[in-house]
């Protein structure tokens, strides 16, 4: 015969120290009652009995219960009535339900099973057994409370982490709009040349950078910057580099070089590409590496001399309406040291129009994976050569957007357009002199 313990208490997970588990006892036999409360009390259970079906349902209701013995055949409300009130009713945790039976029919169990009971014991109880299926019971409630508390403690935390991307997410607008004003003028008129603006991130901020410098009363910097990768990194840092682009000291800059006397004059387009490629490798020191064009162009001119480092190709569109690739690729800034960037130069005639983009527009993909390409940047260029400054960046944008409908995540997509109208009336140029 196994042997039962005399004396185990039974204490409740997470509840103030002496806390016992509870148990109700549902029998319509007072012997069969006391034999159950004394093994019961005896193990360490605070134990409360009922005479019947309808005073157990009234003891259930007004107080939780962790275990509920009840018999199945009693006046009034039965052992299965009983079960299915006690399963219906709201409670924090889980109730075992075990049913006293006499039956040993497998329809009967079924029935007990469907209506939500969880153990059966053959009448008359021996107490070896019932020792045995309230520790089966126990087990089943203490997973059930450590699951209880571990979801608990996972809606806190969830809690808590959407209040903390909630507050992320605020600050990325806010960041956004700090971003959005380094472009301090989506378009520009000069008078001999317009300039004009794209820029629009994938995501709360990009790190695509696009804008120009004025260098003297007649030249112009222009540059389109893409930082790798996404997000708050990226973003930070093409910031610095605008900080970096637009210092109104040349001991600040990257574009200006200091004199003698106190002044300053423009780096031309390939030493700006070293100082950003020393720059990015041994000051600021981050796993990043950057893709530009920076161009320097004369406004009465039309001069213009530039490198491409990694980035798309600059397009020059001719006033007739052919369209020119500029630069051989060029290696990308912050890869490799002493990288050397080879020097494009180029006249635009009146009319001729320079467009400078970042790879988020050739590379606009559809669902199937086709990139739009820079071939298909030209067929949106011919289809809207009556556009111009910033009617036609956003008829391009339209364009991207419209071939890559249904496709994946997008890339930060920014461009900067210079069209040059020709020397003022009057120049030297003008008259054909230089």
């Amino acid at each position: 015969m196994t042997a039962v313990p005399q004396s185990l208490h039974v204490p409740v997970p997470g509840a103030p120290a002496g806390m016992r588990r509870r148990v109700l006892v549902a029998d319509d036999s007072r012997v069969q009652r006391r034999i159950l409360l004394a093994s019961l009390r005896r193990w360490g259970y605070a134990v409360d009995e009922a005479a019947d079906g309808t005073e157990a349902l009234a003891l259930i209701t007004s107080r939780p219960y962790d275990f509920v013995l009840s018999d199945w055949m009693m006046p009034g409300l039965t052992g299965l009535d009983l079960c299915r009130r006690f399963r219906a009713m709201p409670r924090e945790g889980y109730g075992y339900f075990i049913l006293l039976t006499a039956k040993a029919e497998k329809e009967e169990v079924a029935r007990g099973l469907e209506v939500g009971a969880d153990d059966f014991l053959a009448k008359p109880v021996s107490a070896a057994e019932l020792h045995a299926r309230m520790l089966a019971g126990e087990r089943i409630l203490n997973i059930e409370r450590e699951l209880s508390e571990k979801n608990r403690l996972l809606n806190a935390t969830l809690t808590e982490m959407r209040g903390l991307y909630a507050a992320l997410d605020r600050d990325l607008v806010e960041a956004r709009k700090l971003q959005m004003t380094l472009v301090r003028e989506r378009s520009r008129d000069f008078g001999t040349a317009e300039i004009a603006i794209l820029l629009r991130p994938s995501g709360h901020v990009g790190g695509d950078l696009v804008g120009y410098i004025p260098l003297t009363a007649r030249r112009l910097a222009l540059f389109s910057i893409d930082v790798s990768g996404h997000g708050v990194a990226s973003a930070m840092l093409a910031a610095r580099l605008a900080g970096m682009l637009s210092s109104a000291t040349a001991a600040g800059s990257i574009a200006w070089a200091p004199t003698s006397w106190r002044g300053a004059k423009a780096w031309p387009p390939e030493t700006v590409a070293s100082r950003l490629n020393r720059m990015i490798l041994h000051e600021i020191g981050l796993d990043q590496y950057l893709t530009c064009v920076y161009a320097d162009a004369d406004l009465v001119t039309g001069r213009v001399a530039l490198v491409q480092a990694g980035h798309p190709h600059p397009l020059l569109i001719r006033a007739g309406g052919g369209i020119e690739r500029l630069g051989n690729g060029g290696l990308p800034v912050g890869l490799l040291p002493g990288a050397r960037y080879e020097r494009i130069d180029l006249r635009m005639r009146p009319g001729d129009r320079l467009l400078l983009m970042s790879d988020g527009l050739t590379e606009a993909a559809d669902r199937d994976g086709t990139e739009l390409g820079e071939e298909g940047v030209r067929r949106s260029l011919a289809r809207h050569a009556g556009l111009s400054g910033t009617a036609l960046l956003e008829a391009l944008l339209r364009d991207a957007d419209e071939h890559a409908r249904g496709g994946e995540d997008r890339d930060d997509i920014s461009a900067v357009l210079f069209a040059y109208r020709g020397p003022p009336a009057g120049s030297r140029r003008a008259s054909g002199q230089e």
